[in-house]
């Protein structure tokens, strides 16, 4: 029971965050970082309460680990959404984002000296071959949108569009190396997830100080939107603060219903769930808001999932599940 409550926490919370976030970044595309400022306060709020408890639990990982922890998970959600100002498509970002397992298996066996099976790299040439697919693709529809501008104008679009593409590769390595870290830091204290997604949100605020003009800024245009009348109490807001509090509040319900499956399911079903819901996120954004998505970037989506897929060894684990009760029947 629990398992399909958080399975449907991910997936509703997950592709309605994916709604409310475009929405916001349709509206004003330099949005990115009070969208991360206002889910940090919120989850860290509600981490200094219900975890922390105002204060009086003290932290089983010390504070000095998550101080680097947080330096990186701080770097990688603002570079994720600040790139999205350089003309970054929401459905690559996505499929960007997807790449994850490149970035974990570089840096694993670079720095932990892990070494994988054929299948394992097998599947990060197809996550590879379909996120350039996808890249490329994406890079001539930027060029074709600048051909209607002047020369000049075509060329400066297309260097933006490049500086969005280094700074989600930069993510994706920085979050690979976060990910090695925290799993160093399990294997010493224990896993204490909910501690960490308390510290990892609670400990960057202070940065945000770097970023307070262009917040404060979002905050007055945010404040000068359209009214629109909220269901229930019946008072009127700018329309962009309903879908900013419903895009903190979906990013909340994901992350819960993400960290509840951790603790009732095993590691291979986390990842097959959280791959399902992006690719449902992926199709939902492409359909309900029209993106751009020409055949070519359908083929380099199924190379990522299925990638994905060969990755998390989900067919030998149906294989084996099917063929159990056979085997157990021949043994009797």
């Amino acid at each position: 029971m629990n398992t399909v409550f958080a399975i449907s926490l991910v997936f509703l919370g997950c592709c309605s965050n994916v709604v409310f976030l475009e929405l916001l970044v349709r509206q004003f595309p330099g949005c990115g970082n009070i969208v991360t400022f206002a889910q940090f306060v919120f989850i860290a709020l509600e981490g200094f309460v219900f975890e922390a408890r105002f204060g009086r639990k003290k932290p089983a990982i010390p504070l000095r680990n998550y101080v680097i922890m947080v330096t990186m998970f701080f770097t990688v959600s603002v570079i994720n959404n600040y790139a999205l100002n350089f003309n970054i498509a929401m459905p690559l970002h996505m499929i960007f984002r997807s790449g994850s397992l490149i970035a974990n298996m570089i840096l694993g066996v670079v720095i932990l000296k892990k070494r994988y099976t054929k299948s394992k790299y097998l599947s990060i040439v197809l996550v590879s071959v379909g996120i350039f697919i996808c890249t490329i693709m994406s890079a001539k529809q930027v060029q074709s949108a600048g051909q209607e501008t002047s020369e000049e104008q075509g060329f400066c679009a297309f260097l933006h569009w490049l500086l969005g593409i280094a700074m989600l590769s930069f993510a994706l390595l920085m979050s690979a190396r976060m990910g090695i870290f925290q799993e160093t830091l399990y294997k010493q204290y224990g896993k204490h997830s909910k501690e960490a997604l308390f510290y990892n949100h609670c400990l960057p605020l202070p940065g945000f100080l770097l970023l307070a003009s262009d917040i404060y800024n979002h905050c007055a245009l945010f404040s000068q939107t359209a009214p629109v009348e909220v269901p229930v109490i019946g008072v009127a807001v700018p329309v962009m603060w309903l879908y900013l509090l419903m895009n903190v509040i979906t990013q909340y319900v994901c992350i819960r219903g993400v960290f509840i499956l951790t603790t009732e399911c095993a590691s291979l079903t986390v990842t097959l769930v959280v791959t399902l819901r992006k690719f449902v996120s992926l199709i939902f954004s492409i359909l309900y808001f029209h993106n751009p998505f020409t055949g070519w970037h359908w083929f380099g989506t199924m190379f990522v999932f299925l990638g994905t897929l060969l990755y998390t060894e989900v067919w030998s684990s149906f294989r084996t599940a099917t063929q159990g009760p056979k085997d157990t029947k021949k043994a009797e």
